[in-house]
């Protein structure tokens, strides 16, 4: 089995971030947001979260925008209010340019947990990832951290 875990950061205390992550059992945390030094972030904000990582969980922190949308696709949908239809198209058709299923190795998930920004994994590219990834690695399995 190979067990990957998702969480999104908003409308979550520090605590409640951190405490998600420590009940999982995941080992490490792959961040898979482009824009990761935002200070809209907070306690989210790449340093400070491997820091935060390290310190109170020894749980290891990867960037890997490779997972991430591009910053038109983002844009189109956040700033110039696209459908989650259309977005959800587009992401996918790149994931598949970008031949995801093979660039990646599962052990570089296996028993991780993929970071973005959106609260729920509804309407999110982390799901959208993973769910990608069901098709070709038929052993995954997918917990959503609320």
């Amino acid at each position: 089995m190979l067990r990957v875990f998702t969480i999104g950061f908003t409308e979550k205390s520090a605590e409640r971030f951190f405490s998600l992550l420590e009940e999982s059992g995941a080992t490490h945390l792959v961040d898979v947001r482009l824009n990761n030094r935002s200070q809209l972030a907070g306690f989210a904000k790449q340093d400070d979260l491997r820091f935060f990582l390290k310190r109170m969980l020894d749980m290891n922190y990867t960037h890997l925008d490779l997972l991430a949308p591009t910053q038109a696709m983002l844009d189109s949908y956040k700033k110039q209010k696209g459908s989650w239809g259309d977005y959800e198209r587009e992401f996918l058709g790149l994931m598949k340019a970008r031949q995801i299923e093979s660039s990646v190795p599962p052990a570089l998930l296996a028993n991780g947990c993929l970071l973005c920004s959106e609260h729920l994994p509804d309407q999110c590219h982390r799901r959208l990832v993973l769910d990608y990834l069901k098709a070709f690695w038929p052993e995954l399995e997918v917990v959503h951290l609320k």
